[in-house]
């Protein structure tokens, strides 16, 4: 048993009374359909109510998702033995005694799983499900296409996994723009139609929504690789080794936009996210520039440059999204593009800047500023930290930061529909690295997007987390940054990465 206040995140309010209850059945405690579904006694989707007495619980919710919160909440005040896959406890199982009533700040509490440039097999997805889940996360973006990898099959176009699903090795670290060297060791892999229906059914039974992401026009080297013809020159190229920004974008043809409509169709007939992320970022226009041919599509359209395809691009696949009843995501960079598509949700990722004009200007967004929430960057400024990249983001960096920007007008509040937290792969190359990077930072900005605005203790968080919530991961198999530094095997001595100083 542990007590109201080692609850990660913290609820809305709780009720501390003496004693406690014996519990006899914890498994038939922790069933969601035990939960009793109350939406006048319960107002706010995704709330819940507990009442623990010295005989009984009474648990009510004013939804399904609210009633799997709620046994989220009643596992962890059963104690870490509660999270382990077989029951191992030694005595008695108990609970506090109180009320707890709670529900979520933010409608989106995401993360983004970046499985194109590393792969993470299936059963790693799975489990970072189950990871998020006892977290009360509700969304997982999926990173699924890039320059260095494409992970979704496709009926009808099977080099996607034949050749763009595989490259010939990886830079090990960041290495110099430009280096042709790698590790010679192959690296690819992809999911099933089969495995992504899997893997979206099994979310929605934690009540999480999958939002895949097809990024465009940029991050294509992988698609181009298997198709050479959607690239500007047709050119045979790789699938890329390296990190950072690849020149290779995708030719504008009208054959091009179709490729994509068929492969968005597929994507759709698997997921029943409302939202489709569509990328458009980091989109390099030096082959658009240099291209007699697409200077002639740019006349065609009636655009004044080549830089204008990147809208054009987004607007014709969100076109298409929006004919079939879905939203698009895209990152900041469709501001600068042009007009945004109707419902067009924005990813703030490179500030906060954007995410306050897109709201000011009438589009949701979701917050996710690299200073802030990056979960790839370097946790301290430790030597032994493994790949140092990005800037110095700790515990309790993560547990300060506040999704609604300071500057952002109240009558725009409403448009932030949350945050979400980012993974980026380029230097984790397996799920132990994901653990390291994720953990425990990723409890701290579940707290965030869950908890209600207020002061934050970040003394009494960081303590919290040591004492109460580190024992939880111990028992979920999780391989966290321990708050002293990295273990020995979770060093990588010798592996460049490419600090950020603040600015």
């Amino acid at each position: 048993m542990t007590g109201f206040e080692t609850l990660l995140p913290q609820p809305v309010s709780a009720r501390r009374d003496p004693g406690a209850l014996v519990v006899d059945n914890p498994a038939a405690l922790l069933d969601p359909s035990t939960v009793a579904l109350d939406p006048v006694a319960v107002p706010l989707p995704g709330g819940y109510r507990l009442s623990i007495t010295s005989t009984s619980v009474d648990a009510v919710a004013h939804d399904a998702a609210g009633a799997f919160h709620a046994t989220q909440t009643l596992r962890q005040l059963l104690g870490p033995d509660a999270f382990r896959a077989a029951d191992i406890h030694d005595g008695a199982w108990e609970l506090p005694l109180g009320e707890i009533a709670d529900h979520p700040r933010f409608g989106w509490r995401g993360v983004l799983l970046d499985v194109a440039r590393h792969f993470m097999p299936k059963a790693g997805v799975l489990r970072f499900l189950d990871l998020m889940a006892a977290h009360k996360l509700n969304v997982l973006h999926l990173h699924l296409t890039d320059d260095q990898g494409w992970r979704i099959e496709v009926p009808g176009y099977p080099r996607l996994t034949e050749v763009a699903a595989w490259r010939a090795g990886t830079w090990v670290g960041r290495q110099p723009d430009g280096d042709p060297t790698h590790d010679n060791r192959p690296h690819g892999g992809f999911y099933t139609t089969a495995d992504l229906r899997e893997i979206v059914a099994y979310a929605a039974a934690r009540h999480i929504t999958v939002v895949p992401e097809v990024d465009v026009p940029g991050h294509s080297q992988a698609v181009i690789a298997a198709y050479p013809e959607l690239g500007v020159t047709g050119e045979q190229v790789e699938v890329w080794h390296g990190w950072g920004v690849s020149e290779h974008v995708l030719n504008p043809a009208e054959s091009t936009v179709d490729f994509f409509r068929a492969v968005l169709d597929h994507v759709m007939a698997v997921f029943d996210s409302p939202v489709i992320c569509l990328g458009g970022d980091e989109v390099p226009t030096t082959q658009w520039h240099a291209s007699t041919a697409v200077g002639a599509r740019v006349a065609e359209l009636g655009l004044d440059s080549p830089d204008d395809l990147h809208a054009w691009f987004i607007r014709a696949l969100a076109g298409h999204l929006a004919a079939n009843g879905r939203r698009v995501l895209g990152w900041d960079e469709i501001l600068d593009a042009g007009d945004l598509p109707e419902g067009a949700i924005v990813a703030s990722w490179r500030g906060e800047a954007a995410g306050v004009r897109a709201a000011v200007s009438g589009h949701d967004v979701v917050m996710c500023p690299e200073q802030r929430v990056y979960l790839d960057h370097r946790q301290s400024d430790d030597p032994d930290e493994p790949i140092p990249v990005g800037f110095v983001r700790t515990l309790a960096d993560v547990r300060a930061y506040e999704p609604v920007p300071a500057e952002l007008p109240e009558s725009a509040h409403h448009r932030v529909l949350g945050a979400q937290a980012q993974l980026w792969s380029e230097y984790f190359d397996n799920g132990r690295r994901v653990d390291y990077a994720a953990f425990p930072r990723l409890a701290a900005f579940a707290e965030v997007v869950w908890s209600p605005r207020g002061p934050v203790d970040l003394d009494e968080f960081v303590d919290r987390v040591a004492t109460h919530h580190l024992p939880r991961l111990d028992a979920l198999g999780v391989e966290y940054r321990p708050p002293a530094g990295p273990l020995p095997w979770q060093r990588r001595p010798g592996v460049p990465g490419r600090p950020r100083a603040d600015r």
